[in-house]
């Protein structure tokens, strides 16, 4: 089953998280590969250590794009992004995990860290090896919303960033 979260809104993450806690507790492996969020520490990565080896997140991307003092040239986001696709399709062949859950996929997109194409094959590529892809992140081309099989969209109400209120431990990361 193909399931993508995406919108504006907050949730996408810890939907696809909330996706992994029940399939762990029915016995699955869950693997989460990261494409945008760097190598800072976050209640998830603490929380995926105490759930090993039924649950594993792996940072492949080096911070956000272009924002909050990336310090980090164009080519080495897009050299991460494909390290990572590469990478969540090699542990794909393994077949050592039910769920595969490519986070932040559709900011890849937006920023052209990955070509729609490359994820397409990665989808038909894919699919076949596992129970079920999670994809997240905004902006999510129409193409793949037409070929999932679940899709939400987390639309944004209020935030408190909004008010110059950034990121909150525990429930932003």
């Amino acid at each position: 089953m193909l399931i993508i979260f995406t919108g504006n809104g907050k949730g996408k993450t810890t939907a696809a998280l909330g996706q992994a806690m029940r399939a762990i507790g029915n016995g699955s492996r869950v693997l989460m590969v990261q494409f945008i969020k760097g190598p800072w520490e976050s209640g998830e990565h603490r929380s995926a250590m105490k759930l090993a080896p039924e649950l594993k997140i792996v940072r492949k991307g080096k911070g956000f794009v272009g924002i909050c003092n990336d310090k980090f040239p164009l080519e080495v986001h897009i050299k991460a992004a494909f390290q990572a696709l590469s990478y969540a399709r090699k542990q794909a062949e393994s077949k050592k995990w039910n769920i595969i859950i490519l986070d932040e996929i559709w900011n890849a997109i937006s920023l052209q860290l990955v070509s729609p194409e490359s994820v397409i094959n990665f989808i038909d590529y894919v699919l076949p090896h596992v129970n079920h892809l999670i994809m997240t992140g905004r902006d999510c081309p129409q193409y793949f919303i037409n070929r999932a099989d679940l899709v939400t969209v987390m639309k944004e109400t209020k935030h408190p960033f909004k008010e110059g209120v950034f990121g909150v431990r525990g429930v932003e990361y």
